[in-house]
């Protein structure tokens, strides 16, 4: 069920993700916009733009290429008959393949499959598709976790265009010297709703753009975001996943 969720909210919200603002104007941008702008190009910039990377996720082969305004997300995978599955998810056209042949989808079935590539996508690269044109980044203040300094921004979405889970919120912890996402945090009302928290571990840069894995943490219903890292610090949350991306490489 808790990667039944995870991949329901970030599909809702990579659906929309394609439109991103540019991040080389820094003018009349909020302190929001601008802590955002510097963590996107911290954690890679406009590497994203033309960047081509495959790497291994709970034991399936995933691979992102991007050029410009194109893209192409790509999942193989083997079936318990041996089987090779293969789903491509080209400029937002999904096509699932079995031992290379194509096969015929639902629209239920389609949308699944590509919510579940898309949504691995996305929290891979992230912060690259947060300056979405449909996300309002808020500031929230400053905030020392474990003595370090942190810069909090919050991040909602419109209801037209922020997909089918717009009123979900998010919260980012960014580092006031290295401009990287050490900790983030989300609710979400998908089923019953639930609070999650995440410490970045594991930090690695591959050709310009850094990657990095993920303790998954648990807190209890309608903890708010902003308590999150006081729970964590005192040892009060309970981890539910480590979230590893392996096998990086660029093609």
């Amino acid at each position: 069920m808790e990667k039944l969720l995870l991949l329901i909210i970030l599909f809702s919200l990579a659906i929309f993700a394609c439109s991103i603002k540019p991040i080389n104007d820094q003018k009349n941008l909020t302190k929001a916009q601008q802590i955002l702008n510097n963590s996107i190009t911290a954690h890679g910039g406009k590497a994203y733009d033309n960047a081509h990377y495959k790497f291994e996720f709970r034991n399936k082969q995933y691979s992102f290429k991007n050029i410009k305004k194109s893209y192409t997300y790509q999942v193989d995978k083997i079936a318990d008959d041996g089987s090779v599955i293969k789903d491509i998810l080209e400029n937002g056209t999904i096509t699932r393949k079995i031992n290379d042949q194509k096969q015929d989808l639902t629209i239920k079935e389609a949308n699944a499959i590509s919510g579940g590539l898309n949504s691995v996508i996305y929290f891979a690269t992230l912060p690259h598709k947060l300056n979405d044109k449909a996300a309002n980044v808020a500031y929230i203040g400053q905030k020392k976790v474990k003595n370090v300094l942190y810069e909090v921004i919050e991040v909602t979405f419109d209801k037209e265009g922020g997909g089918k889970d717009y009123d979900d919120e998010f919260y980012y912890w960014i580092n006031n010297e290295t401009n990287l996402i050490d900790y983030l945090a989300y609710n979400y009302q998908v089923g019953t709703g639930g609070v999650r928290f995440r410490s970045a571990y594991n930090k690695r840069n591959i050709a310009g753009i850094t990657f990095q894995d993920y303790i998954n943490y648990k807190a209890p219903l309608g903890t708010p975001l902003s308590e999150l890292p006081s729970l964590y610090e005192r040892d009060k949350l309970i981890e539910l996943s480590r979230i590893e991306t392996e096998n990086i490489t660029k093609i």
